[in-house]
């Protein structure tokens, strides 16, 4: 938008001064050449035709002008915190169950973790029916919590390096040393009569310990290392009657929700700054989730021809640079964000530092089966 400001005030000067270079050869003295300017430019601006150049140009600068004033009032700075000035947790080894996040373990009161950790700063549905509590310091030790309907914790997640274990796995931890540690992971899980078979060439295992299943989330962008991990209780999995959740608003606005906060949680993990909510272009990303989940499609270009640029322009939603992630199929916000970090260019996305804004849009097929649309932009 500056550009366009200095490029349209550029043209009026150059207009105004064209006829006075002319006539400056002919002139030797410094009056005689002030002269000159004085008269042109008096002569030009009695110029009917440039009058009317004057006023659009004027209109047009003033336009630009209150519209770059809207924009720096509504655009945030992109917050960061400095990693030193938030103190990072003594982690202690589990004493009840083979891991723990941020020193909880299954099982602990809501109000002995809230005592701990604060209030949550956000509550939002997740595919268990129950409510994933999200606590943080302005992302920094960054972790979500679902607990029964006693308030006791019945899941966990978190993909910073909050993670304890009797087994000596941490964040970082290579795959192969994990394996080593806890044996085989699981194959399959069952869902009522149905199997349900893990890919083969996932970046995931899940492992069956203690009553508990405990899912470690691998990077193979920082050498196939533990990165992230969701432990939830036996009663939780099994409370999940199907692999894919039903289809709800609730649902809807959770997964969003979730997405964002794990992407400036990740974004904290590489020092970059977070993003801020944008209302606006959440609707161009649900639009489009929308409609790939009711047409049948997937990908970046619609039906209609046009690309994630096209839909945000003609949502009138203004950047300089944008991006945007799809995902399909992952049963959950967490799955679908550690399958982005894993392909390189949605992980480039999430980790673009010019990137100021996000908006989340997720929708549901009739299999109730998730698209994911994270549209990223800077104003």
């Amino acid at each position: 938008m500056r550009r366009i400001l200095l490029f349209l005030s550029f043209l009026f000067f150059l207009y105004a001064g064209w006829t006075v270079l002319d006539k400056l050869d002919a002139k030797t003295d410094n009056q005689s050449v002030f002269d000159t300017i004085t008269s042109e430019f008096d002569n030009v601006s009695k110029s009917e035709e440039l009058a009317n150049i004057k006023t659009k140009l004027n209109e047009g600068i003033q336009y630009i002008t209150t519209l770059l004033q809207s924009l720096k009032e509504k655009a945030p700075e992109n917050s960061m915190i400095d990693q030193n000035e938030i103190e990072k947790p003594e982690l202690n080894i589990p004493s009840e169950q083979a891991f723990s996040i941020h020193n909880v373990e299954l099982g602990e009161s809501k109000q002995s973790v809230e005592t701990e950790l604060g209030a949550s700063k956000r509550t939002s549905l997740n595919e268990y029916g129950t409510n994933w509590y999200t606590y943080h310091e302005n992302y920094h030790n960054f972790m979500m919590i679902a607990y029964d309907s006693q308030d006791h914790v019945v899941g966990l997640y978190t993909n910073q390096d909050l993670i304890s274990s009797t087994k000596g796995i941490k964040r970082g931890t290579p795959k192969q040393d994990a394996l080593n540690l806890l044996g085989e992971p699981m194959t399959r899980i069952q869902k009522g009569f149905v199997y349900y078979e893990f890919q083969q060439d996932r970046d995931y295992d899940v492992f069956h310990i203690d009553n508990t299943y405990v899912t470690l989330f691998y990077d193979k962008h920082e050498n196939n290392t533990v990165t992230s991990v969701q432990i939830v209780s036996e009663a939780l999995e099994q409370k999940r009657a199907d692999f894919y959740t039903d289809a709800s608003d609730q649902l809807k606005v959770g997964f969003e929700y979730q997405l964002f906060d794990l992407t400036n949680a990740s974004r904290v993990n590489h020092g970059l700054g977070i993003l801020t909510w944008d209302e606006h272009v959440k609707e161009t990303a649900r639009k489009h989730s929308v409609d790939m989940a009711e047409n049948n499609y997937f990908s970046h270009t619609n039906l209609q021809g046009q690309s994630p640029f096209d839909r945000m322009l003609e949502d009138e939603v203004l950047f300089t640079i944008a991006g945007e992630n799809l995902a399909y199929g992952q049963f959950s916000s967490v799955f679908a964000h550690e399958g982005l970090m894993n392909s390189m260019g949605h992980r480039e996305n999430i980790l673009k530092k010019e990137y100021k804004f996000l908006g989340v849009g997720v929708a549901f097929n009739t299999e109730s089966h998730p698209y994911y649309t994270e549209n990223f932009y800077t104003k």
